[in-house]
This record gives C-alpha cells, sequence and structure tokens, in this order.
C-alpha cells in the first residue's frame, strides 16, 4: 500500500484486516523523527494499521520538533506553548486525514507518544476525545495550558490511557509524570500508570506491559 499524501510526512505499515482496521499513530519525541517509533511497529497487534509521523518543525543539523524549546540563561528552558497548540490543531487534523485515506475505523484510534509526542498526545485526546479511543503516554505529562479550554465538560467516558515514566529520568522528571494519575483520575478517565528503574526511554518490560494493554482495547 503506498503512503497518502497527507499533510504530515509518515510512514506506515498496514493491518492485517482489510478494512475497519484500528489505527495507532506514532508521535516522536523531539529532535527524533518518524523512524524512531516506527521501529517497533513489527511489534505491535498485528490487526493494527501503524502510522509514524514526522513532526513538522525541522531541527539543525538532523531532527524534527513538535514545538521549539528555548534556551534561557536566567530560567533555564522553557517550550513555545503556541507552537505547541499549533501542533495539537496539526495532529487533530491529521486524524481526520488518516481516517478518510486510510482504510482504518475512525471510533478505534490509538495516539503512542514518547516525551513531547506524549505532551501532545495528552493535548490532542484531552481536546478532542471523540477523536481517539486510547492513548501510549511515554515517558511524557500533562501540560494543561495546551488542552482547549473548556475540555473539563468532554466526554472522556471511552477513553484510556497507558502511561509510564522513567525513574531516572533527567530529561522530564517523574515527578511531573506523577501529577499524572491524579489528573486523569479527577476527570474520571480510565488510566494505567507504571514506572520502571530506567532514564529518559522504555524499558522492555516497559514495552510489554504496554503490548498486553493494546491487545485487550483495540
Amino acid at each position: 500500500m503506498q503512503t497518502a499524501n497527507l499533510s504530515l510526512h509518515h510512514l506506515i505499515k498496514p493491518s492485517t484486516k482489510t478494512e475497519k482496521a484500528p489505527l495507532a499513530i506514532m508521535l516522536h519525541g523531539y529532535g527524533s523523527n518518524e523512524n524512531d517509533l516506527f521501529s517497533f511497529a513489527g511489534e505491535l497487534p498485528e490487526e493494527l494499521f501503524v502510522i509514524s509521523v514526522r513532526a513538522p518543525h525541522p531541527m539543525q543539523p538532523s531532527g524534527n520538533a513538535w514545538f521549539a524549546i528555548h534556551w534561557n540563561n536566567t530560567d533555564g528552558k522553557f517550550s513555545d506553548e503556541n507552537q505547541a497548540r499549533e501542533s495539537r490543531q496539526t495532529i487533530s487534523h491529521f486524524i481526520d486525514e488518516a481516517v478518510a485515506a486510510y482504510p482504518v475505523d475512525p471510533g478505534n484510534v490509538t495516539l503512542i507518544g514518547f516525551s513531547q509526542g506524549t505532551i501532545l498526545s495528552y493535548a490532542v485526546s484531552l481536546s478532542y476525545p471523540e477523536k481517539v479511543k486510547n492513548v501510549v503516554a511515554l515517558s511524557g505529562y500533562v501540560n494543561e495550558d495546551l488542552i482547549k479550554e473548556g475540555y473539563e465538560k468532554n466526554d472522556f467516558s471511552h477513553l484510556s490511557f497507558y502511561c509510564s515514566h522513567g525513574t531516572q529520568d533527567q530529561v522530564l522528571p517523574v515527578q511531573w509524570a506523577r501529577r499524572t494519575r491524579p489528573f486523569l483520575d479527577n476527570l474520571k478517565i480510565e488510566n494505567s500508570y507504571s514506572e520502571f528503574p530506567v532514564g529518559h526511554g522504555v524499558a522492555p518490560q516497559n514495552f510489554f506491559e504496554l503490548q498486553e494493554w493494546l491487545k485487550k482495547r483495540i
């Protein structure tokens, strides 16, 4: 199957189902590209139609970002939240394009994010829960400022999250991720949260756990 000409460059792994396949959209981290998470697409349930997306902002000398991170000598680093909100809208639009272009089930969409891709997965799914069924949120956290205003009134009844983080993460502190579960519980959203003794990455046991979680929900 050829890759459709959509608004974001992407790779695909077709499903074993020829129509109405569950869809997984992979969103990579800062400075990476669509090949990163796609490297384990073959290890996911075979009925998943997998799309791995390249973030829209190229970086020098290589890689891409969903939003810029600015370094400031007085305050450390801070994110370009306007750019992040633009990427939230870009991903939301891409979901619409993907379900129109490929033989997938629009009611069975999973976002799989890592780091910056996870931050955007939270923002998209909580802003537009009608477009997403499952979220695999790896090594990221909820930034409420990126969620569409009034999101608390949304219907989250069909939404599920698998969240995980490394306890030794020096890029995004585990303390930030530990706020996720109470935040989602407060919205009455089904969620699972796990920690693993690693840095900013995905441990083998972490991957096995998310595989099993996905199999039960797609």
